[in-house]
C-alpha cells in the first residue's frame, strides 16, 4: 500500500489489512491535480475511481447546447464512475478536479479479473460500494426533500 493507507482504509467497508493487500493489487493509484478532468460526457467508461483525498466534481449536460448541471461534489472517502463497472456504456456525466485529488482506480477489466480470482473479495468490494452508493442517494433524496 502507499503512503495512505489508512486513508485507503477508510475508503473500504469491513476490509481487513490482509484484503486491502490483495485488493490495492488489482487498483491503480492516480494522483489529479485540480481543474484536471477525468472524464467528459460521451467518453467510455471503464474504471470507477475512490476519493482517497481531494474533490471532484460531477457534471450533466442539459438540453442547452454548452450548458452543465453540477449534479454532485464528492470528497474524500466516496466513489465516482461506479456505473464504468456495471455496464459498457458511454459515461453520461463529466468529472473534474476541483482540488488537488488522490484516487485509487479500478478498470473494469480489473474488476472482473478480481471477482474471477477473489470471488469473496470482490463480494466485499461490492459491498463497500454499495454502501457509499446508498449514503450519497440518501444525502440526494435528503436535499431534495429540503427542496420542497
Amino acid at each position: 500500500m502507499h503512503a495512505v493507507g489508512h486513508e485507503i482504509a477508510d475508503l473500504f467497508y469491513n476490509m481487513t489489512e490482509s484484503d486491502l493487500f490483495e485488493l490495492m493489487q488489482f487498483f491503480e493509484y492516480r494522483q489529479v491535480p485540480s481543474g484536471e478532468t477525468l472524464w467528459h460526457s460521451g467518453d467510455s467508461s471503464d474504471y470507477v475511481a475512490f476519493i482517497v483525498s481531494g474533490k471532484l466534481q460531477v457534471k450533466k449536460d442539459t438540453e442547452f447546447k454548452g450548458k452543465q448541471v453540477v449534479v454532485g461534489i464528492y470528497s474524500t472517502g466516496t466513489i465516482v464512475g461506479e456505473l464504468g463497472l456495471m455496464e459498457n456504456e458511454p459515461r453520461s456525466v463529466s468529472a473534474v478536479a476541483i482540488e488537488d485529488s488522490v484516487l485509487v482506480c479500478l478498470s473494469r477489466e480489473n474488476f472482473e479479473t478480481l471477482i474471477d480470482q477473489h470471488p469473496e473479495l470482490g463480494v466485499k468490494l461490492l459491498k463497500s460500494m454499495f454502501l457509499a452508493v446508498s449514503v450519497r442517494l440518501k444525502k440526494s433524496f435528503d436535499r431534495l426533500a429540503a427542496i420542497f
